[in-house]
């Protein structure tokens, strides 16, 4: 059964360095370039999506995602939420508060779901809404799984990709007795992918023997452009549309609406 209007996304893996937030950001970027309203949400500390969108230090007159979290009562989410200078994506930014809030969540009343509040209020306005998670299985990244429909997975080609994704997959299974009984894993995309290593296809190999047709067509290569773009406060479809790091998160994007059945991205000028 289709989620009614926008579906939700948490994109998690414990392990840091794996492309979470470039994919949150690029993907996000590339799904609002064909005509889709999309809404990133921050819930990483460190906060890279908030300035890899050039919001860096900045919030909506209500607060930020940390604010958010921290309210008993949201009447209206959307009080939360900033424009970005792509047409269509919008994002909930995150503050250095947030590595707080870990600690503060733990004595909080139905803790795991204060995220879902916010969220899910706002589907109907979004065609995607994408989280971004911190680099841990904490109470930010439950929040996350708990308040979607499914996980993206970025997994960097490298030994070891496969090594903690265990315990993101028992993660799982916990919040779908519980918590969430409809989450489902989404896909797998792979991220810093190079043609030019045995290991890259080893992994890639590896990779679709686990997960099989969950795993995205299309790899993310590593790409100087995707590591220069978030320091010019901009996707990388802004910052050089013609990089093999753009081409790839458009492909991505177009990979991912024909797997939910929406329209083909089409580069109609608007």
């Amino acid at each position: 059964q289709t989620p009614p209007m926008g579906k939700i996304l948490a994109i998690a893996n414990q392990k840091g360095g794996v492309g979470k937030t470039t994919t949150a950001v690029n993907l996000g970027a590339s799904l609002a370039l064909a005509d889709q309203r999309v809404l990133l949400v921050d819930t990483d500390p460190q906060r890279n999506l908030t300035s890899g969108v050039g919001l860096k230090g900045q919030q909506a007159p209500a607060g930020n995602i940390y604010d958010a979290l921290m309210t008993d009562e949201v009447a209206d989410p959307s009080i939360y939420v900033m424009s970005t200078n792509v047409t269509g994506l919008f994002v909930i930014p995150s503050d250095r508060n947030l590595a707080g809030a870990e600690i503060e969540l733990v004595p909080m009343l139905a803790r795991e779901t204060r995220l879902r509040r916010i969220v899910q209020p706002m589907r109907d306005r979004y065609d995607y809404i994408l989280i971004d998670c911190p680099p841990s299985l904490g109470l930010l990244t439950l929040n996350a799984l708990v308040a979607c429909d499914a996980v993206l997975i970025p997994l960097n080609c490298e030994y070891f990709a496969l090594e903690g994704l265990a315990d993101l997959v028992g993660t799982l299974k916990r919040i779908r007795a519980v918590l969430n009984p409809a989450l489902d894993i989404d896909g797998v995309v792979l991220t810093m992918y190079d043609e030019r290593t045995n290991l890259g296809q080893q992994v890639s190999t590896e990779v679709r023997d686990f997960f099989k047709e969950k795993v995205f067509h299309t790899v993310i290569p590593r790409n100087v452009r995707l590591g220069e773009a978030p320091s010019h406060g901009m996707p990388v479809i802004l910052y050089d549309v013609k990089s093999r790091g753009a081409e790839a998160y458009l492909a991505l994007a177009r990979e991912m609406l024909a797997r939910n059945g929406r329209p083909p991205l089409t580069s109609t000028a608007s």
